[in-house]
């Protein structure tokens, strides 16, 4: 009962930035939701990127992207947004937006399972 929609992806070169934005439909309020992005490259796994909770302050990050990324939200909005900067060529995917319904003092988890639903996706290239 969530429909999320990517946008923001495209080409850019290796130092570059990029910001992802995921915009949500829920049945609920959105504030009832973690949010998380992934990432697929050609031919691999879809892997946890970040994601952010419900509570202030609560996001987390892959320690290949820690320090360059940063994922916030807007609840008004009802969007999640992806700061991707100093890009690198390995940071070309295909990324995906995902949401789940969480209490508040839970904590989103690291898997594709975690979370119930997905966005279509938005593809980075970063050329090198």
């Amino acid at each position: 009962q969530v429909q999320l929609v990517e946008s923001g992806g495209g080409l850019v070169q290796a130092g570059g930035s990029l910001r992802l934005s995921c915009v949500a439909s829920p049945r609920l309020p959105f504030t009832y939701y973690a949010l998380a992005w992934f990432r697929q490259a050609p031919g691999k796994e879809r892997d946890f990127v970040a994601s952010i909770s419900r509570r202030p302050n609560g996001a987390e990050y892959s320690d290949s992207v820690k320090g360059r990324f940063t994922i916030s939200r807007d609840n008004d909005k009802k969007t999640v947004f992806l700061e991707m900067n100093n890009l690198e060529h390995e940071d070309t995917a295909v990324y995906f937006c995902a949401a789940k319904q969480i209490i508040w003092s839970a904590v989103p988890g690291q898997e594709v399972s975690d979370y119930d639903y997905w966005g279509q996706g938005t593809r980075v290239t970063v050329s090198s």
